[in-house]
């Protein structure tokens, strides 16, 4: 059996070849109904990637909104520290000199008070000895006087300032 279909006469007559045509017009139908889909679903595909490319993009100018404006807030928050570092370093030295002065001034008083209890209790014991000595010597000058004078050594100065008196008075 020899397949008939192409052998003699003209192409257009055979069945196949009219099979040929129909398939082909439904190809071409079918095909662009199917190409019309595919198209529809990819341009939405390309357009839900462009939507998120943009997003994206836009996402990305935010990020570096925000990291720039972070990077301002940590210079600036370095800045900061630094100054109340430079604050902190200038109170304690400054509170440093303050103690110091202060620690100066409480030894100059102490010393002072030390200096005038020291003469204090150095005119107390300058007092004592010459209450001492008084004492001393009041008791001995009653004692040589007790021993040198006697009754008769009294009448007589007694005698010899009662004839000076005249004399005084005339002077």
């Amino acid at each position: 059996m020899e397949y008939q279909a192409f052998a003699g006469g003209p192409f257009y007559t055979h069945g196949s070849f009219w099979v040929f045509v129909a398939v082909a017009i439904f190809a071409i139908l079918a095909g662009r109904k199917v190409v019309s889909a595919i198209t529809t679903m990819l341009d939405a595909r390309a357009a839900s990637v462009s939507a998120a490319l943009a997003e994206a993009a836009q996402l990305k100018r935010e990020a570096e909104v925000i990291l720039a404006d972070a990077k301002a807030r940590q210079a600036q928050a370095v800045e900061d520290a630094k100054l109340i570092l430079a604050s902190a370093k200038a109170e304690a030295a400054r509170l440093a000199s303050n103690f110091a002065a202060e620690a100066e001034a409480s030894a100059k008083r102490r010393e002072r008070m030390a200096l005038e209890r020291i003469a204090a209790a150095e005119t107390s014991a300058v007092n004592e000895v010459r209450a001492v000595a008084i004492d001393v010597a009041t008791a001995a000058s009653a004692a040589i006087l007790g021993e040198s004078f006697g009754a008769q050594a009294d009448a007589s100065i007694v005698d010899h300032a009662i004839a000076a008196v005249p004399a005084a008075l005339r002077a």
